[in-house]
Parts: C-alpha cells; sequence; structure tokens
C-alpha cells in the first residue's frame, strides 16, 4: 500500500471464502448456481459501455436490456448485473418480502417505486437515510475517538514513533488480519516507529496471540506489542508480554468472553463500557480508526484513499455487514481501488483478471481467496508483502506466487467439500450440518464449510481430524449467532472463538460424535427451514420491465453482501425460446420468452445459469 503522507507520493507496498445471505433451501440439482465470473463481453458506448459491464455481486444471475423496436430485451452487455434464480418446475410457494410502510414515504419524495420499496426492505425509512445510503461518504464514518479505548492506545503509540520504538505487529492470517497488519505497519513506519509484524501460523500457534508472540516480540528489542484481530481473549499471551516488559494493544471485534478483562489497552467495540454507534466494524475498520487518529496525532496528513483501499478489503472478506459505517468502508474503499497506486495492488489486480470498477463481489471471490491462500496452506507473510511491496518487479513475483497458492488450495477445498458433501447428503432433517474427516487441510474447511452454506441453506461445522485432535471452522446461516449456538460448549472444546457468522474450534476427535448429537438437539430450537419448493425473493416485475433504468437503480444499492444482500426479483412465467445453449463447465444460456400486454408483442430474455 502507499505509504501515508501525500497521496501517492512514495510508495509502499493486499470461491469461495465468503459465506453468500442465504435466500431459500434448495438443492444443487434444483438451481443455477450463483456466478463468479462472466465471459467477456466488448464493451459498447464508451464509458456508459464500461459501467454496464461491471460484473455484479452473486448470485444466479439473468438481466436484460430493453430495444425500442420490438420491445425485445437481452442480456448481452448486461450479464450479471441482476440476480435471479432460474427454476425447472414451479415451488410450491413463491414468498415475497415484506415491503414496510416507509416505501410510500421514500416514493413521494421522488424516488422510483422499485428502488423505494427496496430501500424500505433495508430498513431506510426517510428521504434524509435514503439520501444517505445512496451515497456513502466519508462524512458517514464516526469519530474513532468513541471507541473506549483507542485515544490511550494512540497516545502510545505516537509514543513509540517519537522515540523510534521497534512497535511487534502481531495479526490474524486471513485476510482481514493481514490487511489491518498491513494497515498499522504502513502507518507506524511513516510516524518514525519500527513495525515488526508477526503473522500467525495456522499450523504451527494456530489462530489468535500466543505467549510466542510476546516472546519474538522481545527478541525482535520491542518495546510495544500490538495485536490485531485477535488478543481479545488471548490473557496467557498478553500475561507473558507483561512479564517482558511489553507494553500491549488489542485491536480486536472478536466477542469478549466471560472472564476477566486482559491486562492491555483494549479497543473492541463489544467491551463492555464501549458506547461507539456502529459495533460490526471489522478488524480492518478498527486498524483504519487507529491508523487516522494515530496520524492525525503526530500532525500528519491522513491519505484517505489509500488507507479505504486496504480498509475495505478486510471488511468485505471477512463478511462483515455492508451496513452503516461498513456500507462507506467498502464504497469508499472500492472506489478508491479503481486507482491504484501502490506496485502491490497493481500486481493484485492484474493476476486477478481484474478490471476496474470493482465491485464487493470481486473482493469475495477473487481477490480474498487469493490473499487468503498462503495463510490457510502456510503462512501469510507472502500476502503482507504483497500489500506493502514497492517494487513492482518484485509485487509481480509475489502476485504470481498467490496465484500458486490459490490453485493448490482450490484442489485441497474440493476434496474436502465433495466428501463432506457426500456424509451430508440424505440429512435433511438435521438443522445443524457437522462433518469431520481425516486428511483433511484444516486450513479449507473453513471454506468448505462456506460452499456448503450456500448449498444447504442452513450452518455447517468441518473439522479436520489430526490423531487426537480436530480442528475446523463453522460458518452460520439464516440469521443464526453460532458463536452464542455453541458458547455453552466452550468449556468441553479445546479451543474455541469467533463471531456471530464464523466461528473456529478445536476439539477431541473422541468427543465428536457426543457434541454433534448434542448440538443437532439444541438446534431444533431455531425456525423451521423454508420448505424444499419455497422461493422467497423482494419484489415481482413485469419482464418488460427489465431494462437499464431499473438495473440501474439496483446497482445504486450496491456494495451488496451481508447485511445488504443483493435483491432477488421475481418475474414471469417465461417459456424456453430455443433449446439452452451449454458452455464451460456446467454452464449454461437459454432464450425465454414471456408475453406481453396484448398487442404489444412477445418478450424475450436471455438467461445465463453458471455451474
Amino acid at each position: 500500500m502507499e505509504r501515508p503522507g501525500k497521496e501517492g507520493a512514495s510508495r509502499r507496498g493486499d470461491e469461495g471464502d465468503r459465506a453468500r445471505p442465504h435466500r431459500a433451501r434448495r438443492r444443487r440439482r434444483d438451481r443455477a448456481r450463483a456466478p463468479r465470473r462472466r465471459p467477456h463481453r466488448p464493451a459498447r458506448g464508451g464509458a456508459a459501455g464500461r459501467r454496464r459491464h461491471r460484473a455484479g455481486a452473486g448470485g444466479a444471475r439473468e438481466a436484460a436490456d430493453r430495444s425500442p423496436a420490438g420491445r425485445t430485451l437481452r442480456a448481452l452487455s448486461l450479464a450479471g448485473r441482476l440476480r435471479g434464480i432460474l427454476t425447472s418446475t414451479p415451488p410450491d410457494r413463491w414468498v415475497p418480502a415484506f415491503v414496510p410502510p416507509a416505501a410510500a414515504i421514500l416514493e413521494a419524495d421522488g424516488l422510483p417505486r422499485v428502488q423505494a420499496r427496496l430501500l424500505a426492505q433495508r430498513d431506510v425509512r426517510t428521504p434524509t437515510e435514503a439520501r444517505r445510503f445512496l451515497a456513502p461518504g466519508r462524512e458517514q464514518l464516526h469519530d474513532g475517538r468513541g471507541l473506549l479505548g483507542l485515544e490511550a492506545a494512540v497516545a502510545r503509540l505516537a509514543e513509540a514513533c517519537r522515540r523510534g520504538e521497534t512497535v511487534a505487529v502481531v495479526g490474524d492470517y486471513d485476510v482481514d488480519g493481514v490487511t489491518s497488519t498491513a494497515l498499522l505497519v504502513a502507518v507506524l513506519a511513516s510516524g518514525g516507529a519500527r513495525p515488526e509484524p508477526l503473522l500467525s501460523r495456522r499450523h504451527e500457534e494456530g489462530y489468535g496471540l500466543h505467549p510466542v508472540h510476546a516472546d519474538r516480540a522481545a527478541k525482535l528489542g520491542a518495546r510495544v506489542l500490538v495485536a490485531v484481530d485477535c488478543g481479545t481473549n488471548s490473557r496467557a499471551a498478553v500475561d507473558a508480554a507483561r512479564e517482558l516488559g511489553l507494553d500491549r494493544i488489542v485491536v480486536d471485534h472478536h466477542l469478549p468472553d466471560d472472564g476477566p478483562p486482559i491486562d492491555a489497552l483494549l479497543v473492541n467495540p463489544h467491551q463492555p463500557g464501549c458506547s461507539y454507534p456502529f459495533r460490526d466494524l471489522a478488524a480492518a475498520g478498527l486498524a483504519l480508526k487507529v491508523s487516522v487518529a494515530l496520524l492525525e496525532a503526530l500532525g500528519r496528513e491522513v491519505p484517505w484513499d489509500s488507507l479505504l483501499r486496504i480498509a475495505c478489503l478486510g471488511t468485505i472478506a471477512d463478511v462483515a455487514p455492508l451496513t452503516g459505517e461498513n456500507r462507506a468502508i467498502a464504497a469508499l474503499g472500492l472506489r478508491a481501488l479503481g486507482n491504484p497506486r501502490s506496485p502491490g495492488l497493481q500486481a493484485l489486480l492484474a493476476s486477478a483478471g481484474l478490471k476496474t470498477p470493482l465491485s464487493a463481489s470481486d473482493v469475495g471471490f477473487r481477490l480474498g481467496p487469493r490473499l487468503n491462500a498462503p495463510g490457510r496452506l502456510a503462512t501469510a507473510d507472502v500476502s503482507l508483502e504483497l500489500l506493502l511491496a514497492r517494487d513492482p518487479a518484485r509485487a509481480r513475483h509475489l502476485a504470481a506466487e498467490l496465484e500458486e497458492w490459490n490453485r493448490r488450495r482450490q484442489a485441497l477445498e474440493l476434496r474436502v467439500l465433495e466428501e463432506a458433501r457426500r456424509m451430508l447428503d440424505g440429512r435433511d432433517e438435521l438443522r445443524l450440518g457437522v462433518a469431520w474427516g481425516e486428511g483433511w487441510n484444516r486450513g479449507v474447511v473453513g471454506i468448505a464449510a462456506a460452499r456448503l452454506v450456500r448449498e444447504l441453506g442452513r450452518p455447517v461445522i468441518l473439522l479436520a481430524v489430526d490423531g487426537e485432535t480436530a480442528t475446523g471452522s463453522g460458518r452460520s446461516a439464516r440469521g443464526i449467532d453460532l458463536h452464542r449456538f455453541l458458547s455453552p460448549w466452550s468449556d468441553r472444546l479445546e479451543r474455541f472463538g469467533g463471531h456471530a457468522l464464523a466461528i473456529g474450534l478445536t476439539a477431541r476427535t473422541a468427543n465428536l460424535a457426543t457434541l454433534e448429537r448434542e448440538w443437532a438437539a439444541a438446534a431444533e430450537d431455531w425456525p423451521a427451514e423454508p420448505g424444499e419448493r419455497e422461493i422467497r425473493y423482494d419484489l415481482e416485475v413485469e419482464p418488460q420491465d427489465l431494462g437499464l433504468s431499473l438495473l440501474d437503480q439496483i446497482e445504486a444499492l450496491a456494495p451488496f453482501g451481508a447485511g445488504n444482500e443483493e435483491p432477488l426479483l421475481r418475474t414471469g412465467p417465461l417459456r424456453a425460446g430455443a433449446p439452452p445453449r451449454h458452455f464451460g463447465t456446467g454452464h449454461a444460456s437459454l432464450l425465454a420468452v414471456a408475453e406481453t400486454p396484448a398487442g404489444e408483442g412477445a418478450a424475450s430474455l436471455e438467461l445465463i445459469g453458471w455451474g
């Protein structure tokens, strides 16, 4: 990333990891899978054409452009801009989402009817709120000094910068941890400190802050240890750092347990006594807050675009809710990524084959997996080095390394996914899917769990067995707080942590069958799942209304992700106008025809389904 200071003056150098929002429980064979990429189509009409080519944010897609002559709807340049579900047979029930009364208020203020309804469904109640939602800006970022502990933490870091002290920065190995570490390392270096990054190693010490990190920090001559995206409940590690004479700062978003508070300056919106107005920041968002406050304390200019480019990667990849302040971070960061200044980001985007402007889907399914891959299989050091790279040749070499790591990750993930799928097949009565296997790579079980959640529409926990212990990850669905659900069993687990949407755990292999039975029994109290042939959707539109204007209205609601799901619209009924055309691996396109009102002829749509 660029070194903080004058924007771009001197530089220093960011499938499957995201759990897609669940809509309805459907078997794989009954639906067109969500696309992760779309075939290249030549741009038309200069800038407007390029804008129309932007990939959407996920979900099986259908899109169309109405031609005035013949009222024909065409997908050509708009594939990927409208999410849909292609069903070969009608469901038992179409279930429309509730449209709050606020939709009428928004429409009366001049918003188009569809957009007003979609905004109201996203808890937008007033015209002022609608304008803020549709135009995310820096003014929507809260003052970080409202975070309990931040001012004290920044004061100590500012002192370290003025004295040129060594500061050890311990980060997690996922995208959120790596981007958070990159932010703090870059800002500390620009301020005069000597930062030393120490990323956790999944297959050695495992997730989080450990006493070994305190030992390494002390050997490096550090005076301060900063833990980011970990550390809230790491009492042994914090105590070890204190005994070694290190000052301790923890910047984390994970939930505190019921134990005594750690002996450190804690910046965590979930800690008791913190009144910060937005509690769902990812660690990258918290690192952004610390970075901004530190630069201001040092009297430095804040390079907002540089910081937001990195913060949005961690926020989106960590599946943080894209609401409130996170929506502003994601939107502003994606906009800034359209003009990457650092050689590392330039190389990453080129390696992933991405063109600007970028969407949240690009981060979640293209950039995130690449940055995550090394940390899942070995060490995330290469990802961090890429984000901080200042030499273009070195950045290109590192990006190529990420590609190779990602290919290896995909092969290992496929094995786990296929075996877990077979284990869970036919067990539809279970509201929580649990599976484990020997020889599974524990670095990919979380990705496989996320994919199974999308397929099954229920929370899934997968564990890699290694002798007497099993280490795994869980991903949630349907609004279930998985961390809270599993907390009563924490004393029977070797390790346990995470948040509402994703958890990590280690258990004794001999206890897995018992734990599975107990979890299954407790999950019976969850709300009933939708029926097999039930499809929930936001709004119903006529086929002839699927035009550029409607698509622009929907895209104005982006970035899409957790907490701001891409709208699902119902249209039809449609009939096949020609046999489907298959292409690629399991992909297909189909020309569908719908009868329009009398005298207007037939309207056609090109549907594209991604396998």
